[in-house]
């Protein structure tokens, strides 16, 4: 893209910042039809159309007006690796040069999309290779949207129409997805739109937190989608040491809010909880974890540390993890180990942190 070409974008605006509601109303602003908007939806996001004039169902004037106010913009695919587990990281370039990792993650029938909501995170968890490389931004919704628009994009291009379906999407890339809240709950109004937007279903949507009390409280009246919850320790000392944020949020406060997190009645919040040798993996853990959880409808993901050169933490033996499984399980805990996919291409929870050096 040239110069003159980047100067045009600016003048107009990424129609995928809009829900399809807040299109309806611009419209109707403007004295057009607001059903126009619906339409609109159904091109970009259903038939991955790149340009208005593709949009043959909406009169030659409206596309000529709609196109001196608006764009529809793709992210810049700069690399993509993939592991031998099938795990594909996806690196997208920004419009400022920025970027971001998504991660196609492939299951028994269909895919599972792992997306971004900040360039960068501000949590500082000690585990964590994303935090070691600081916030920069927090991702528009339209950036958002974009990442699950463009690898749905990727796979028909790819695969066309033998490719399983990406039906899947986990908030649990780069950043804090509640830090970004705003943002978050506009792309989720699209990405779970059944009649216009992406039609994702909110069963197969789940936002994950390190724990934003606030907004945990808001985020259950405001969708249906699942929560989960990177715990990760039992005691306030040892999450304070690991996650900065109880210091803000202690348990007691996090806890509560997931006692009162507004849900369906068959959901249940996934805590996460990633194993650490020797900080987190004791006997004495696994039954606080139990006694704390037992008012909750819960389930729990452990999730064997995956190391990194940047930490000194290591990963419990395999023995270990089972005991600390069984455990859980003997008391009625609904429990599994999550295992890590991608991790030789650093696509594997918690190492998520765009490498690319700019020339």
């Amino acid at each position: 893209m040239n110069n003159t070409e980047n100067k045009a974008l600016k003048k107009v605006k990424d129609i995928k910042e809009f829900t399809r509601q807040e299109l309806e109303t611009f419209f109707e602003k403007k004295g057009m039809r607001a059903f126009r908007a619906g339409q609109i939806f159904k091109w970009i996001y259903l038939r991955q159309a790149d340009s208005f004039d593709e949009m043959t169902d909406l009169s030659k004037e409206l596309r000529e007006r709609l196109k001196k106010q608006f764009s529809i913009p793709r992210l810049v695919l700069q690399n993509s690796e993939k592991s031998i587990d099938g795990t594909e990281k996806l690196l997208f370039r920004l419009h400022d040069k920025k970027h971001v990792e998504s991660v196609l993650i492939p299951e028994k029938n269909h895919y599972t999309l792992c997306i971004s909501s900040q360039v960068g995170c501000a949590q500082g968890c000690r585990f964590c290779l994303t935090a070691k490389g600081g916030f920069e931004r927090n991702l528009t919704t339209s950036e958002i949207v974009s990442q699950v628009r463009d690898a749905r994009k990727i796979l028909l291009d790819r695969d066309g129409d033998n490719s399983m379906p990406l039906s899947n999407i986990v908030f649990m890339g780069m950043g804090e997805p509640l830090a970004n809240y705003d943002a978050v709950i506009n792309a989720l109004s699209i990405i779970t739109d059944g009649d216009y937007g992406l039609k994702f279903s909110t069963r197969r949507v789940t936002i994950s937190t390190s724990g934003m009390v606030p907004e945990i409280k808001k985020l259950g009246l405001a969708t249906s989608a699942n929560l989960a919850v990177s715990l990760n320790a039992t005691n306030d000392k040892t999450r304070s040491m690991l996650m900065p944020i109880n210091r803000r949020y202690p348990l007691k406060d996090l806890l509560a809010a997931c006692r009162e997190f507004k849900m369906k009645p068959r959901n249940k919040i996934t805590f996460e909880y990633i194993l650490i040798k020797d900080i987190n993996d004791t006997d004495e853990d696994a039954l606080r974890l139990v006694k704390i959880l037992a008012p909750i409808r819960s389930k729990v993901n452990l999730i064997p540390f995956n190391e990194h050169e940047k930490s000194d933490f290591k990963r419990p033996s395999a023995a270990k993890i089972n005991h600390f499984l069984q455990m859980l399980l003997d008391r009625n805990i609904t429990a599994i180990t999550r295992k890590s996919k991608g991790d030789d291409i650093s696509a594997a929870c918690g190492q998520l942190k765009a490498k690319l050096k700019l020339k």
